[in-house]
């Protein structure tokens, strides 16, 4: 008989922040999933270049892993930040307004960044015959997609935020492996956009030593996120080996039901995880799972980027728009981005 998933979730204060973060950590059983002896990955959340609440991982965070893993005995030099850049995100000016470089620079740590000098190499080469079992990748790159050579053997440290995500309804674990494994045409999976996530997850299981995730919660973003939401004081953290039961524990906090949302519960029913919150055992402040947050969720009061983003991928605007964004003329969705997100609704 299988164990089941364990989540562990701590409630938190700035007093105790560090002293928790080992203590969650270890709560979950982190060094049975972390390999000593390989090179691990902090990914990395950049959901917006600017600082806001709940949107990207918080240097406590950041910090409060490496410290946590420093003090049980991991050696710094195989600890490094991973970083992914996106169509609308610039990952230099995120890490330095989200204070996250400077976590890495104090503890005297790598920052890799995967698109500057890294190698990428074919899915296949990586994967093998585990390709012709995804669920729509194949479909959205015929001839295949690259993937960084450096994540294989590698362990990977997940640290997303909690917060509700306009295309998968709530973004974390999962959705965080989406910026590190596919390259910058990555938004031509966004019409299918769950099952993406679930090929993701097999992919991960398939080339890492140990994935593991770590959600802050001391912030917890509503609306419709990863950027423009309303910001609540949740003051949880979580972690787990499982990245379908953290995302489902986190949509559960927030209100909702985990298996109604198709990523949870496409993993969960092809055996990647469990998404049955009942099933999942939970260690540290059990309460704090019971906690419902009712959270409104991303689609009922959405920006007018989120509307016209929705109307490109599954509405009447996909015929007419959505082509562009595979062609040179992409630039122009990194354009109304940024004049949007940047420059009208941020101020």
């Amino acid at each position: 008989m299988m164990s089941k998933s364990k989540v562990a979730i701590l409630r938190t204060s700035p007093r105790t922040i560090f002293e928790d973060y080992h203590r969650l950590l270890n709560l979950a059983d982190y060094q049975d999933v972390v390999a000593r002896d390989a090179d691990t990955a902090l990914k990395i959340n950049i959901s917006w270049h600017f600082f806001f609440p709940g949107s990207s991982t918080t240097p406590w965070q950041l910090d409060g892993v490496i410290r946590a893993m420093k003090r049980d005995g991991y050696d710094p030099a195989l600890i490094h930040g991973c970083h992914n850049r996106t169509v609308v995100i610039d990952a230099h000016l995120g890490e330095r307004e989200n204070k996250q470089v400077n976590v890495t620079d104090a503890h005297g740590l790598r920052n890799v960044h995967l698109y500057e000098g890294e190698e990428w190499i074919h899915v296949r080469d990586a994967v093998g015959d585990l390709a012709d079992k995804f669920t729509c990748l194949n479909e959205v790159y015929p001839d295949g997609f690259f993937i960084p050579k450096r994540f294989i053997g590698e362990n990977i440290i997940h640290l997303p935020t909690v917060k509700t995500h306009i295309f998968t309804t709530t973004t974390g674990a999962m959705k965080n492996a989406f910026g590190g494994l596919l390259n910058e045409h990555r938004h031509w999976t966004h019409p299918v956009i769950h099952e993406t996530l679930v090929d993701l997850l097999m992919i991960q299981k398939k080339i890492h030593r140990g994935v593991f995730a770590v959600m802050d919660g001391t912030f917890a973003g509503d609306g419709p996120g990863p950027r423009c939401m309303i910001p609540h004081e949740k003051n949880v953290i979580l972690a787990s080996a499982d990245q379908v039961a953290i995302d489902a524990v986190a949509a559960k906090l927030m209100g909702m039901d985990p298996l109604s949302i198709k990523f949870i519960r496409m993993a969960h029913d092809m055996g990647l995880g469990c998404g049955d919150p009942r099933e999942i055992e939970i260690v540290g402040d059990a309460d704090a799972a019971g906690e419902n947050w009712n959270f409104v969720g991303p689609f009922k009061k959405m920006t007018f980027a989120s509307r016209m983003q929705h109307k490109i991928y599954w509405g009447p605007l996909k015929k007419p728009i959505e082509w562009s964004l595979k062609t040179v003329l992409a630039p122009w969705a990194y354009m109304a981005s940024v004049i949007y997100h940047d420059s009208f609704w941020y101020p």
